[in-house]
């Protein structure tokens, strides 16, 4: 039961606004069973495959998010289904989403990554890559998705001075593209925040959180 215990625990502290994606990759149907049925609903995973064969066993009122490094031809695979892709890095994806959403007849949303971190490891694009691609006449013609806001990931450290330089990027960022708006792009959700340090997060502005380790325990790679 302790997954529902977690769950419960961090849902208690959890302000209103800030939404809980469990991130359930790597987990077994029966963890994420347990964790739907103490009403969990919106789960993230971060490989296609994996999300597919979840998706094809479980509940269909579960809104899968996608919130992991995404490969151009591995979309057509979700297309179908997912509810939102967290991690879109650049113009082509968006544009490959858009595509495979058109077939299914689907607006799919997702979030533009911002690189935050200072780590070369972690994808993301730049504050102005961003306004450059919601300012674009190409992107005003992609009618089958919205971007609904940004997600990041800060740097893996013991340096809270650092993530919270990080986060406050991330909203900062937020807040200036919201001008931007359009019939495509409507501003509301900031991804940030994981086991670790989603109370910083939701400090420095977030309003989603992707939580594994704290729900599911740790990870068997």
């Amino acid at each position: 039961m302790y997954i529902q215990d977690n769950l419960n625990h961090i849902k208690s502290i959890l302000p209103k606004h800030v939404t809980l994606v469990a991130v359930s990759k790597t987990k077994p149907v029966s963890d994420l069973m347990e964790a739907y049925n103490a009403g969990q609903r919106i789960f993230g995973e971060n490989k296609i495959q994996e999300m597919v064969e979840k998706y094809e066993v479980m509940p269909k009122d579960i809104e899968w998010h996608m919130i992991g490094h995404v490969q151009s031809n591995k979309v057509k695979y979700m297309a179908s289904f997912v509810k939102l892709i967290h991690g879109v890095d650049n113009f082509k994806l968006l544009e490959e989403i858009n595509k495979h959403a058109k077939k299914h007849n689907r607006i799919i949303n997702c979030l533009l990554q911002i690189k935050i971190a200072s780590e070369d490891s972690k994808f993301g694009m730049t504050a102005l890559e961003a306004t450059d691609i919601l300012k674009s006449d190409s992107f005003s013609r992609l009618k089958n998705i919205q971007v609904t806001g940004v997600m990041g990931m800060a740097t893996f450290t013991d340096d809270e001075n650092q993530i919270k330089k990080e986060f406050s990027l991330l909203k900062t960022t937020f807040d200036a593209l919201k001008s931007h708006e359009s019939f495509n792009f409507k501003p509301e959700t900031i991804s940030m925040g994981m086991s670790g340090d989603y109370a910083l997060a939701i400090d420095c502005g977030s309003t989603m959180i992707r939580v594994g380790s704290s729900i599911f325990g740790e990870r068997n790679y």
